[in-house]
């Protein structure tokens, strides 16, 4: 049986100068070895759930793959056995230890460290540089109006269902242009928040987005641009800050960045064509 999202741990609480004794319910991070072709790549700290689609996002934003149909097998390892999963899983995947997907032909991978942990997503990351090598700039397009983004924080929080017991996790929802949620995602890495968004959307044949918006509940850094440029997404909405390096980013590829998401008011710093 798979453990519970947010595990509970015995604490001491000063509460208006009382010592009390009582419980915690935390945000799960554990490893999540990832493996090509029964090669390890890649050691992931995160929130287990949806493993699948975190190592298809992480794949997808990566280059390693850049279409489903390179996948033929898959194997995931939990905690007693070995089970093999079908790429066309419609829900939850079991928590596991270890995914080993099986590519056909010749496998490239970037020249890098996959090495990542929950605070810096993949560390070394790709520059602006080596990312034109990838990707072509988005195309212009849609035409949104500014009055839908300060509803989109409010609908991502009604469904971060962990958060709710944790306080600690962070979410990335994928919005269609009418404001409506198709799929959230929630982890203790932002960055393995929006993988396992962009799994899901390749798995649901969605990629590349170019019909939807991003939205993540912190802030917006280089990683968070560069996995929702990988997956053709045109409209990028943080609630916090972006950095110096997402904005350069997003401007290089006509990507609407809008960060400071709060309330009524949100700044654009690329790509504000896109808003009426």
């Amino acid at each position: 049986m798979p453990r519970p999202d947010a595990p509970a741990v015995g604490t001491t609480k000063w509460r208006a100068g009382v010592w009390d004794e009582g419980e915690d319910r935390l945000a799960a991070e554990e490893p999540l070895q990832i493996l090509i072709n029964g090669e390890p790549l890649s050691v992931v700290m995160r929130t287990p759930g949806s493993d699948l689609e975190l190592a298809l996002g992480l794949l997808w934003s990566e280059r390693v793959i850049t279409d489903l149909g390179q996948v033929t097998r898959i194997l995931i390892s939990a905690e007693a056995a070995e089970t093999e999963a079908r790429l066309n899983v419609a829900g939850e995947l079991v928590e596991s230890n270890l995914i080993d997907l099986h590519l056909a032909g010749a496998v490239h991978l970037p020249e890098r460290s996959f090495l990542a942990s929950s605070a810096c997503g993949v560390c070394g990351a790709t520059t602006i540089e080596s990312l034109a090598l990838d990707f072509p700039p988005l195309p212009d397009g849609p035409v949104l109006p500014a009055s839908l983004l300060p509803v989109l924080p409010e609908r991502l929080r009604a469904g971060q269902r962990v958060f709710d017991q944790t306080g600690g996790l962070h979410a990335a929802g994928l919005f269609d242009l009418e404001g409506q949620l198709r799929i959230l995602r929630e982890d203790v890495g932002r960055h393995n928040a929006v993988d396992k968004v962009v799994g899901r959307a390749l798995l649901d044949g969605l990629l590349p987005a170019a019909g939807y918006l991003l939205a993540v509940s912190g802030r917006a850094g280089y990683e968070i641009v560069q996995k929702a440029i990988a997956a053709g997404i045109p409209v990028l909405a943080a609630v916090g800050a972006p950095s110096s390096l997402a904005v350069a980013t997003a401007r290089k590829f006509n990507q609407s960045l809008v960060g400071f998401l709060r309330g009524d008011r949100f700044n654009v710093y690329s790509g504000g064509r896109r808003l009426v």
